[in-house]
This record gives structure tokens, sequence and C-alpha cells, in this order.
């Protein structure tokens, strides 16, 4: 099973847990796992459409995953996901 790092903004819809594990041969396939298993994380890892939020980061052994093969690229059971929502604002 692939770790799945869950940032502090997602933790109250896992329990609190800072990492899971997670079954799937792809990137799409283990984050749909955890929706599985999380259903609150759905609406906030994927839009309507299916693909990740335009807000949410996920790299898969430190390599962003929109670079690679998105939803698709492979994953192998000791790989390693991160997810980080993207930040904004600020103070000037």
């Amino acid at each position: 099973m692939a770790t799945v790092k869950i940032p502090p903004v997602l933790r109250a819809a896992v329990g609190g847990e800072r990492e899971l594990h997670a079954e799937g041969a792809s990137v799409g396939e283990v984050l749909s796992a955890l929706v599985a298993a999380h259903p609150a994380t759905g609406e906030q890892l994927f839009s309507a459409e299916g693909e990740l939020n335009r807000f949410v980061n996920v790299y898969l052994n430190d390599e962003d995953v929109r670079v690679l093969d998105g939803l698709q690229t492979p994953v192998a059971e000791s790989d390693t996901l991160v997810i980080l929502p993207a930040m904004a604002g600020g103070r000037r």
C-alpha cells in the first residue's frame, strides 16, 4: 500500500491522522481509495468532473503529478503521495 501524507486542513476528515495507507495502481486509484474510506475528503480533493481540484497539489515521491501522468501516474506499494493545498493570500 502507498503512504498518503495528509495536510492539516484534511486531518479532521480522516480522524486526525497525519498519514494513511491506501491501495491503488495509480494516483487516481489511491486517492479514490482514500475518498472511499473517508468520504469527507472527496469534495476537497476532486472537482465534479473527477479531476483534482485546481487548488490541490499532489506529489508522488517529491514529483508533482501534474508534470507526470496526472491521476494516471503509476504508484508502487513503497511510494509516498503528499497532498498539499495551494496557499493564497497574504499581506502586503
